[in-house]
């Protein structure tokens, strides 16, 4: 395949996109009979719309990885996107490429997403030669540990699984065995809106300019979404810039994490969140590097324990939770749709040309960055999207191809579990909407917005609100036996009658316009 070394060699390794981790045990040996092959090809780019960001940043970050390589003395055979041998899928670039090295192994670190899994799987046992997965020495878990935990159980709580690991790995625990603070969880400390200060800290990631590579991109046809100025990638591409992001976040942000960890602003993008998903998500960094930077961060005094223990939880918690339910229920998982919502995605999900001043921030802020924090994703655009009904795969698919950090294995659990409560409780013990007090407490959104947070009906009411009564009266046989939600349920109650006629009156009518809002 054009430019390849005309060597033959003994064995290959395939590294995928996302598995960018230059301190893998495959590495700290060199061997000339070893290529190391990494390939863009359209099979990646075009699974689902992607966000013009998110292709350019991981291409990036392979090319840059693969020169890592090269100056460490390996061989690699890196397979660009306009590489006129391009075959455009794994399998058939690997097979061409076997018998261009007259390869008798390949081996393959085990791929994060299912899909990939599969077909590596199914191709190699098709194959004369050797093969072999190798794990990808990144998950703080097995990929079948927590179905494993579980075993029994009817739900899979994330809390118990949290100490779990907590335990294991000594995070957070005090010399009695016990943990920090006497409590497992600090939550409840860490809902503050943000009233401006103190400032969001200077954005420290560093500014990459591309534009050959996206030309290139562009050049060959592949579609995407998001902001046209891609080239311009403000995103860590190698450890190195990862680390220095790391580093930032500890002094800077994790100090004020806690307090405004769930806290939205139109005037704040970043606020005190560590924008490390995508560095860890290609194994830039390890989570346990950055669990116990955080953890030193509250021992030396310079973070408090509601901050560390929320950022610790993120990681150590929910990220190594939902990669295990994603391995124990896929691939019916992606099916889900235990409310039957079928509703099209409206158009300004591609735009944010909306009137309601939340979603007009959180989408246009995804499409211009490729990033919104988990609150933005969970409470405005998920939480719209529930109680609307969207298509839950339809979302999921928008969800994963508008993120940067977004791998099928921690988007998908997320978006149909914990946002869109398709898979019927699974992960989420209640679905998580809320009507427009909840926007209105923990952000600026509502001010200047076409729309009146306080109102229910007419025609400046918040969509939410119609919306939030509508759904619960909609899935009353389904939700109303679930102990969380007994409130509500009495709420409702009371509203029968004219009253929760005109809501669902008004429900009706703007899920019939969605464009329009």
């Amino acid at each position: 395949m054009g430019r390849a070394m005309t060597a033959s060699c003994h064995c290959l390794r395939l590294v995928l996109g996302d598995q960018l981790n230059p301190a893998h045990s495959w590495f700290q040996t060199v061997d000339a009979q070893v290529v190391y092959v990494l390939m863009e090809v359209r099979q990646e780019t075009d699974y689902v719309l992607h966000h013009a960001q998110k292709i350019l940043a991981i291409f990036a970050a392979m090319r840059d990885f693969a020169r890592h390589l090269r100056a460490a003395g390996h061989r690699v055979r890196y397979v660009a996107v306009d590489d006129p041998s391009n075959r455009q899928t794994i399998p058939d670039n690997l097979t061409a490429l076997m018998q261009h090295y007259d390869a008798q192994r390949i081996e393959w670190q085990a791929p994060d997403e299912w899909r990939l899994d599969e077909q590596l799987r199914q191709w190699a046992t098709d194959q004369a030669f050797a093969s072999a997965s190798v794990d990808s020495e990144h998950f703080l878990s097995t990929r079948h540990e927590i179905a494993e935990f579980f075993a029994g159980r009817k739900q899979w709580l994330m809390e118990h699984f949290y100490r779990h690991m907590r335990r294991r790995f000594g995070l957070l625990i005090d010399a009695q065995g016990k943990p920090e603070g006497g409590k497992w969880n600090f939550d409840h400390d860490n809902r503050k809106p943000w009233p401006g200060t103190p400032a969001e800290p200077v954005d420290a990631r560093p500014q990459h300019d591309h534009q050959a590579l996206w030309q290139s991109v562009q050049h060959c046809g592949v579609n995407s979404f998001g902001d046209a100025q891609a080239a311009r990638l403000r995103w860590p591409l190698n450890r190195d810039e990862a680390l220095a992001c790391l580093q930032a976040f500890i002094q800077d942000g994790l100090p004020h994490f806690g307090d405004f960890e769930d806290a939205m602003s139109s005037t704040g993008q970043r606020l005190f969140h560590s924008l490390l998903s995508f560095a860890l998500n290609v194994k830039m960094l390890h989570p346990l590097e950055v669990v116990q930077r955080a953890q030193a961060a509250y021992y030396s005094g310079a973070a408090p324990l509601a901050a560390v223990e929320g950022f610790i939880r993120q990681i150590m918690g929910w990220r190594e939770y939902v990669r295990g339910i994603y391995w124990a229920h896929m691939p019916a998982y992606a099916q889900h749709n235990a409310l039957d919502h079928h509703q099209p995605l409206p158009h300004w999900f591609w735009s944010g040309d909306t009137g309601m001043r939340c979603l007009q921030h959180a989408i246009g802020q995804s499409l211009h960055t490729a990033h919104a924090h988990h609150i933005q994703r969970l409470m405005v655009i998920g939480n719209f999207a529930l109680l609307a009904g969207l298509d839950p795969q339809a979302l999921h698919r928008w969800y994963l191809g508008i993120y940067i950090d977004a791998f099928e294995w921690v988007e998908l659990p997320n978006t149909l579990g914990m946002s869109q409560w398709a898979d019927g409780g699974l992960i989420a013990t209640k679905p998580y909407v809320s009507s427009a007090a909840y926007i209105h407490r923990m952000s600026d959104y509502c001010q200047g917005c076409r729309y009146d947070h306080k109102q229910k009906l007419g025609e400046r009411a918040c969509p939410f609100n119609a919306l939030y009564w509508d759904f619960f009266d909609r899935h009353q046989a389904l939700l109303s036996g679930n102990h969380r939600l007994g409130m509500v349920y009495r709420q409702l109650q009371k509203m029968h009658g004219p009253q929760l006629d005109a809501l669902k009156a008004q429900a009706l009518q703007i899920r019939a316009r969605l464009d329009t809002l």
